[in-house]
């Protein structure tokens, strides 16, 4: 879709944009051709700072797909960004086991526009420090 390019632009790059409502200021993902919050159509994107909390996570133990079978375990994390919209990344950088509702995360290096692969989040300090 067009109005996902600016997004996986940012994803190549490494950071995150998130699209915006240039009528009520709200910030929204994924990639809508209104606002979410008053419907109205003046959408741009702005850069996302690329840091959020942990909502919810899931500890992947068993493989999805022989794809992934020398991934796991690894972490999904529902990630609530500064800016508000919630985003479902890889959690890396810890122990599955580390990872916990509220820790905070921030954007760990590119992602694959090409492969539609997001950035992986991960811990902003040692999770032991938490």
């Amino acid at each position: 879709m067009s109005e996902t390019v600016p997004f996986w632009e940012a994803v190549d790059g490494g950071t995150l944009a998130v699209q915006r409502c240039a009528d009520c200021g709200h910030q929204q993902l994924y990639a809508r051709d209104a606002c979410a919050r008053c419907h109205r159509r003046h959408l741009d994107w702005a850069p996302a700072a690329g840091k959020g909390v942990v909502y919810s996570y899931t500890v992947v133990r068993r493989a999805p797909s022989k794809q992934f079978a020398d991934e796991v375990p690894y972490v999904l994390g529902l990630v609530e960004l500064e800016e508000g919209p919630r985003i479902l990344v890889r959690i890396e950088g810890c122990e599955p086991d580390d990872v916990r509702v509220g820790l905070p995360v921030e954007v760990a290096g590119p992602g694959d526009a090409a492969g539609r692969r997001l950035p992986p989040f991960k811990p902003t300090f040692a999770p032991s420090q938490t």
